[in-house]
């Protein structure tokens, strides 16, 4: 069991975790596991933060979608994917996803595959093609747009 005075400390502590960047209650609960907060403890101060604001899932499934697409070009098979690795909620991946703009989306895979058109310029056309549906199925875009999207190239 925490003392009133340790709880304030480690409030303080995790506080201060999230305000560094968004965190889910999962990384908070790991980090105040790591701090070797039991879990009675650890519960209470997930409480406090989320009461506080300081976790909210919603607010991070936002950040993190809009980020790994406009950073990392992530489609939203993969931001679905690893939100769902960080323990968020469906609903809140949902909401997530809908930062992601339609006419952005299509704009970003017709980008990437004009910067792979460019790699591969030099491959025979199916073999092209092929690397190119590869490239951006793994970088999680919808293997149905990707293909629809390379058809209309020829």
């Amino acid at each position: 069991m925490i003392t009133d005075e340790h709880y304030k400390v480690f409030l303080k502590r995790a506080a201060n975790f999230c305000v560094y960047q968004e965190r889910t209650q999962r990384e908070v609960r790991a980090k105040l596991a790591e701090w070797q907060v039991d879990e009675d403890g650890a519960e209470c101060i997930i409480m406090d933060l989320i009461l506080d604001r300081f976790i909210n899932e919603e607010r991070y499934a936002k950040a993190f979608a809009g980020g790994k697409f406009r950073v990392k070009h992530w489609g939203r098979m993969k931001i679905k994917y690893e939100l769902k690795l960080k323990g968020v909620s469906t609903q809140n991946i949902l909401i997530g996803l809908k930062e992601i703009n339609a006419e952005d989306y299509a704009l970003k895979i017709q980008y990437l595959i004009e910067r792979k058109l460019k790699e591969t310029q030099h491959l025979e056309r199916g073999l092209r093609n092929q690397k190119i549906g590869n490239f951006l199925i793994s970088k999680g875009y919808e293997s149905d747009i990707v293909w629809d999207e390379i058809r209309v190239l020829k």
